[in-house]
């Protein structure tokens, strides 16, 4: 699963990524900072409490182990996470993020990266645009003194939303005009089928799939005006065709950053096929690192922390942690693990599974408990696991068990959210 993050240049983007995953990138108030894509894992909480937290239960009322103790540093979580981490049955799961370098007006025709920063898009499942809530950065990415007024930030990111909407159009079409002459005959001789068989192909290198494909042009047909054949559209049509082509291969949510020197009071309601939530990726980064300096106790996404020994802080530090709650309590959150959990869960409809070797103890071969938290499609099919799995146990699947009812299951069992499962496939 990648997300990746976009925009013009110095809205945050790269402060947005090292806040995610606490990688050292460049980070610097000036245009293109970012060259080439920095690539990233980024943690975050399955929406329902880790399975270890039911077999913590079990194992108790069994009597094998005893209750929590209140020093116990992962507050009852017993699994052993492969990747990410289990504290409180809270279980953190990966997720990709790609910052990709700012984008310039006219990156279709060349400007900036120009195609190079499209094609870095290609293998994204959905694209996170940073933009510059406060209006301190112009169109290209130059500082400028930020809105004094709500409606003047507003106007600044509708601009910013637009142009990359308009940026993307403009590629796509691009590469539908380079193959348009082939596609025709295609509709000549196998009608609509065969439409649909050239724009897959033609859109497999940017990751498109029949289902896309067929929503994308289900959608244009609802709104085509145009009464003649394919072979006689004109540049408009074929433009919105690029646009809902567009929507269905890169949904775009939007980030808005700097929402904490933003104007008060912006109506963040905007025209896009995404969501849009305000974001403050600087405090987020300053947070996070305060966190692993061990100076306070945070979790991403929540509103509030805690300082862990106020005498080793100097009165600055008091004074910026003090002035960061403020900003805290006044947004609900910092808006970075929220947008990304929005977009991970929600709009992609993502769920989280366990795959085990021992559906009784919920071990692997090793006898750790719950090592691999997959993230994956919901109602995703018990052989589509296993290939995920494994290529091996795709192949030579058999049948799966699930791990609380012990009931077994057939390939296309389709999984919800939290569910443990064995897979039982031939040697």
């Amino acid at each position: 699963m990648r997300i990746g993050l976009v925009g013009k240049p110095n809205v945050g983007k790269s402060t947005f990524f090292s806040a995610a995953t606490l990688a050292k990138v460049d980070i610097a108030n000036y245009p293109f900072c970012t060259i080439e894509p920095n690539v990233g894992v980024a943690f975050i909480a399955a929406r329902k409490p880790c399975p270890c937290k039911e077999l913590r239960e079990k194992l108790e009322s069994d009597g094998r182990l005893e209750p929590v103790s209140p020093d116990d540093e992962r507050e009852g979580s017993i699994c052993n996470p492969r990747t990410g981490s289990c504290i409180g049955f809270r279980r953190l799961v990966p997720c990709f993020l790609v910052d990709v370098a700012g984008l310039v007006p006219g990156a279709s025709e060349g400007r900036g990266r120009g195609n190079a920063f499209l094609s870095d898009l290609a293998n994204c499942d959905a694209l996170i645009q940073v933009v510059d809530a406060s209006a301190s950065t112009d169109i290209e990415g130059n500082p400028q003194d930020p809105a004094k007024t709500p409606e003047a930030a507003k106007a600044s990111m509708s601009e910013e939303i637009s142009f990359l909407s308009d940026e993307l159009d403009a590629w796509i079409c691009g590469i539908l005009n380079d193959g348009w002459v082939r596609g025709v005959r295609r509709v000549q001789a196998e009608g609509e089928k065969g439409m649909i068989s050239f724009l897959h192909d033609r859109f497999t290198g940017l990751g498109s799939s029949f289902q896309s494909i067929n929503l994308a042009f289900d959608s244009f047909k609802k709104i085509n005006q145009e009464t003649s054949p394919p072979w006689d559209w004109t540049p408009s049509t074929l433009k919105s065709l690029a646009i809902e082509i567009r929507k269905s291969l890169f949904p775009i949510h939007i980030a808005a950053n700097k929402a904490d020197i933003a104007p008060k009071d912006i109506d963040y309601n905007f025209q896009t096929n995404g969501r849009v939530i305000p974001c403050m990726a600087d405090m987020e980064l300053a947070l996070r690192r305060a966190e692993s300096a061990g100076l306070i106790h945070y979790i991403s996404g929540q509103q509030t922390f805690e300082v862990s020994n106020s005498e080793n802080l100097s009165e600055a530090q008091i004074g910026a942690l003090k002035h960061m709650q403020e900003r805290l309590t006044q947004n609900n959150n910092t808006g970075v693990s929220t947008i990304i959990d929005t977009v991970l869960f929600e709009e992609l409809d993502h769920i989280v599974v366990y795959p085990v070797q021992d559906e009784n103890q919920w071990t692997d071969s090793e006898g750790k408990v719950l090592p691999d938290a997959f993230v994956v499609p919901n109602n995703i099919q018990a052989k589509n696991l296993a290939y995920k799995v494994h290529s091996d146990l795709g192949d030579g699947f058999i049948r799966g068990t699930d791990g609380r009812s012990r009931r077994t299951v057939g390939s296309e069992h389709e999984l919800v959210d939290g569910d443990v499962l064995k897979i039982h496939a031939k040697n």
